[in-house]
């Protein structure tokens, strides 16, 4: 038994992480044909595009997957991963079912936790859209999908979707592929 175990083992010792000495605790980062010490990098393909929305009422909510696949499909990615990310701090990206009466309990339960009209600390800034702020961060404002074979790789009912929440006005989502 090594110094390390019997130290890691005794009852009076909390459990910590050992680190190994500089050299080695950096050694997993050094490429074998670099000189020691020497660090490598290596890129991941990535492929980026921007899907625009100008919603007419102010919460809408937007099935956006047929969108996200057409841009992996474009990207080449083969395996690995998109982002879906909203860029506006009052709309959401998640995933879940497609389903009309699932989509109005989510309006329903929001607006329980976040209702509108209430007279919100930030409302004293000039803005009227505290409750969209809200809404957005309880329902997130994006989502990583895997990429098996060229193809998004959802569950059998899972959808993604963009949820606006103070919408009449021109917003983005930037979808990022990144794989081989």
């Amino acid at each position: 038994m090594t110094e390390r175990q019997l130290i890691s083992e005794h009852p009076s010792y909390p459990s910590y992480p050992s680190y190994p000495s500089y050299p080695s605790y950096l050694s997993y980062l050094s490429h074998p044909s670099y000189p020691p010490g020497a660090m490598y990098s290596w890129s991941m393909p990535a492929h980026t595009e921007y899907l625009w929305f100008n919603t007419k009422t102010r919460q809408e909510f937007i099935r956006i997957t047929d969108e996200v696949a057409r841009i992996v499909e474009a990207s080449g990615v083969r395996e690995g991963m998109a982002l879906v990310s909203a860029m506006h701090i009052t709309a959401a990206v998640y995933v879940n079912d497609w389903e009309d009466g699932l989509i109005h309990d989510f309006q329903v339960w929001l607006e329980k936790l976040a209702p509108a009209g209430l007279p919100y600390k930030h409302h004293a800034t000039g803005e009227d859209n505290a409750d969209a702020h809200l809404k957005r961060t309880l329902m997130g404002h994006q989502v990583v999908v895997p990429i098996t074979a060229g193809k998004l790789d959802l569950g059998p009912w899972e959808q993604i979707f963009y949820a606006e929440f103070d919408g009449q006005r021109r917003k983005r989502v930037v979808v990022k592929v990144l794989g081989e």
